[in-house]
């Protein structure tokens, strides 16, 4: 079953990695590279169909809208320059990146920073006189 998992999400970040590649490409029609700019902004929206906070359907919109999104996107992509992008993905994710280490910390402090604002302010709503 690990290795099944693995497998999965090592071919998803190989296909999203492929699909910015594409949204790059010149060929690719405006329509896919619409669809991508959507497909992201929902993905990454604070704002969804179905709220998260609700119980099994919260996420469910996510899990039917944006791999439907994707599949679109792909399949308005010419299958050329498709080829090309997960060859391209593969080469550049199998090779050893770059790591930012300031990146890094960056992400950390911002991290720890919201957690600290999320503590405080419970604190403070807790300390009721």
């Amino acid at each position: 079953m690990k290795g099944k998992w693995e497998k999965w999400v090592s071919v998803l970040k190989q296909d999203t990695y492929a699909l910015y590649l594409a949204s790059r490409d010149r060929r690719v029609p405006w329509a896919a590279k619409i669809v991508l700019i959507v497909v992201a902004a929902y993905a990454l929206s604070p704002i969804d169909l179905i709220p998260d906070f609700i119980p099994v359907f919260g996420y469910l919109d996510d899990m039917i809208l944006l791999p439907l999104g994707i599949a679109l996107a792909i399949k308005l992509i010419p299958d050329e320059v498709w080829e090309e992008c997960r060859a391209e993905a593969r080469t550049r994710l199998n090779s050893d990146l770059p790591h930012s280490r300031t990146a890094a910390i960056v992400i950390v402090t911002i991290w720890f920073a919201a957690i600290c604002v999320v503590v405080w302010v419970i604190w403070s709503s807790l300390k009721v006189n």
